[in-house]
């Protein structure tokens, strides 16, 4: 996954802990956003297919159920208070 498309997701479910990956499924926070709301109003999860979780090196593919989320952030990483809430 290229560092320079490399996003933070930050998945905040009704219940239980953050979730934050990174994914290099997108060119930018637009991008981002745009696909997560797209998702969100078919009722559908999000795939994401370049994605690092933790202190994994290697890159997965993931499944989002965005049924129970409250809420999104996306920011490029390094951006602690920037980003886009969803």
């Amino acid at each position: 996954m290229p560092d320079n498309n490399a996003l933070i997701i930050r998945f905040h479910p009704v219940g239980g802990e953050d979730v934050s990956v990174t994914s290099g499924d997108f060119d930018g926070e637009a991008e981002a956003l745009e696909a997560i709301s797209r998702a969100l109003d078919e009722r559908r999860s999000l795939v994401l297919t370049q994605v690092r979780y933790g202190f994994e090196t290697e890159t997965i593919g993931m499944v989002v159920n965005l049924a129970n989320v409250v809420s999104v952030r996306v920011s490029k990483p390094g951006e602690v208070q920037a980003g886009q809430y969803l």
